[in-house]
């Protein structure tokens, strides 16, 4: 039975609907409709807030007036103590939904709201793919990304590849698999296992050196002006090394789905070799952290902030934990406004001028995105003295404030790390705005609240919350494997009808509970008869 406690949420006036009538851990399946802790108009609010502050000079597939029905529709559901969190949360599907577009190949993803000249069909780029994929794999129409990333892989010449996929480093492979995990489509991921292959090989070919490393231009990365590369050096990086880890493991697990054994054994040796080698290349043992390797051979002279990227592809282990003191470090990473892309101690720190996409220091969410995942997986594994739950916290709600410019919702490009001002003005903002190249969501669903992907019917959560923060959250309506998901963390037991501390529901059910912010660890039970698909 689902009532509503009349509780207003936020200053917004909606009232809270929670479900009351299920007892934890008991075997009673609720309805769907009983189902939704979260009023499904949960977003409606903040969209009309959203909507009123913009003069919608781009119109994509979806127009601002449906852009409320579409959240509600398609997105999963967020509630927290804090208002701008929860509007951010909303913020981001609002601005993906700008950049879904209907085109002649299928609907794809934009990165600028406007045309570009380094764009390929479309106006779509491929650098922040990897960041699509993440963060649309938990949206409820998965056909979206479906069509997108087959447009990528079979849209171009004589149904292949676009020709400008590789104009970026990228970790499309493991980003797949990464999905697959979400949803459950192994046929989907398994169905492109020879068009990864075929990227891979490509890759190989394009950018492989004699000693088996990868070398990029720092352009070609994303990450022009910064101190360590440049538009036309070749130097061995941590994130083409980096992703083509992940993606050489990640063709390995989708081989060994479709039952290809021989090629996920050479796909495994790929991994274990790349790794020890860029491990070897990259890490300063002085300095503490993963470097560029120049073209003279020699390491960077900078801490730069890709050098967390190993973390997100398995490259670091225990050893390195260590690198991550920086990121607390006043005159290293840690900022009053956000991570930074280099050390702020280093003496060509903001070097580079401001308005041509420097990556010399100031902030730039695709980076944060990435930072923040591999925090992520460093306090999921052995204990270290580095990082705890409360950094990661902190910098997720400095990342959550930084989305504001002139008292309303913003995501550009990047930003000043003292004052938070947006760097790029002029004519070119209007480029800028709704920049769709980075995750938000993802992290606040697999990090802060702690949804962990997994094979087969488990299912793990494990928050990063500190259990000394919030009181409540509730993240509500989070498609999974063809069930819908509900965590809920209710200190006192006052905010959703539900025993105090940490709830899993799955399609209404009460899955697991925890009295704390723990782990939890459950099976899923099969999916409802009205959707036997993943």
């Amino acid at each position: 039975m689902k009532t509503c406690s009349g509780k207003a949420s936020n200053g917004f006036g909606w009232r809270r609907c929670a479900v009351l009538a299920i007892g934890i851990l008991s075997t009673n399946t609720a309805t769907a409709e009983d189902a939704t802790v979260l009023p499904l108009d949960h977003s409606h609010q903040f969209v009309e807030r959203l909507n009123a502050a913009d003069d919608e000079y781009v119109v994509n597939l979806i127009p601002n007036a449906d852009a409320a029905a579409w959240i509600a529709d398609k997105a999963p559901r967020f509630d927290c103590p804090s208002t701008r969190f929860v509007e951010t949360f909303y913020f981001r599907w609002w601005t993906l939904r700008k950049h879904i577009k209907q085109t002649p190949d299928g609907r794809v993803l934009t990165e600028f709201i406007t045309p570009v000249s380094h764009a390929g069909a479309h106006n779509t780029i491929s650098c922040a793919l990897g960041h699509h994929i993440a963060e649309a794999r938990w949206l409820r129409d998965q056909s979206l990304l479906d069509e997108y990333l087959h447009f990528w892989l079979r849209g171009g010449p004589i149904a292949g590849p676009q020709p400008h996929l590789h104009k970026f480093s990228s970790w499309l492979a493991a980003a797949i698999n990464q999905r697959r995990l979400a949803t459950g489509d192994d046929a989907f991921a398994t169905d492109l296992l020879d068009d990864l292959v075929a990227d891979y090989e490509r890759w190989e070919d394009e950018r492989q050196l004699p000693s088996g490393l990868f070398w990029q231009h720092d352009v070609k990365d994303g990450m022009e002006e910064s101190i360590s590369g440049g538009r036309r050096v070749q130097n061995i990086r941590p994130t083409i090394n980096s992703y083509m880890v992940g993606n050489a493991e990640a063709i390995a697990e989708l081989a060994r789905l479709a039952g290809r054994d021989d090629l996920a054994h050479t796909y495994q040796q790929k991994t274990e070799t790349l790794k020890a080698l860029a491990v070897e290349a990259m890490w300063d043992s002085e300095a503490k952290c993963f470097k560029v390797r120049l073209e003279n051979g020699e390491l960077s002279g900078a801490r730069e902030e890709i050098g967390y990227i190993p973390w997100l592809f398995g490259l670091a282990t225990d050893e390195h934990a260590v690198a991550w003191k920086q990121t607390q470090d006043r005159e290293g990473f840690w900022a009053p406004r956000g991570l930074t892309t280099a050390e702020r101690r280093h003496p060509e720190f903001r070097s580079h001028g401001v308005g041509t996409c420097e990556w010399d220091g100031a902030v730039w969410p695709f980076a944060t995105s990435q930072t923040l995942g591999g925090m992520a997986n460093v306090l999921r594994g052995p204990e270290q003295p580095y990082v705890t739950r409360r950094d990661y916290f902190e910098h997720l709600l400095r990342y959550a404030e930084s989305h504001h410019k002139d008292g309303a919702a913003y995501i550009g490009e990047y930003h000043d790390e003292v004052t938070g001002d947006w760097l790029i003005t002029g004519p070119k903002e209007r480029r800028s705005r709704y920049y769709n190249h980075s995750t938000f969501c993802d992290l606040v669903i697999t990090g802060l609240v702690g949804v962990t992907p997994m094979d087969g019917d488990q299912i793990r959560v494990s928050p990063l919350l500190p259990e000394d923060s919030w009181d409540w959250f509730c993240l509500d309506g989070l498609p999974y494997r063809g069930r819908e998901l509900t965590v809920v963390w209710d200190r006192a037991g006052t905010m959703y009808g539900l025993k105090p501390g940490l709830t899993l529901l799955c399609d209404g059910e009460v899955l697991a509970h925890a009295d704390t912010l723990t782990e939890l660890n459950a099976q899923l039970p099969p999916k409802a008869a009205k959707d036997r698909t993943p």
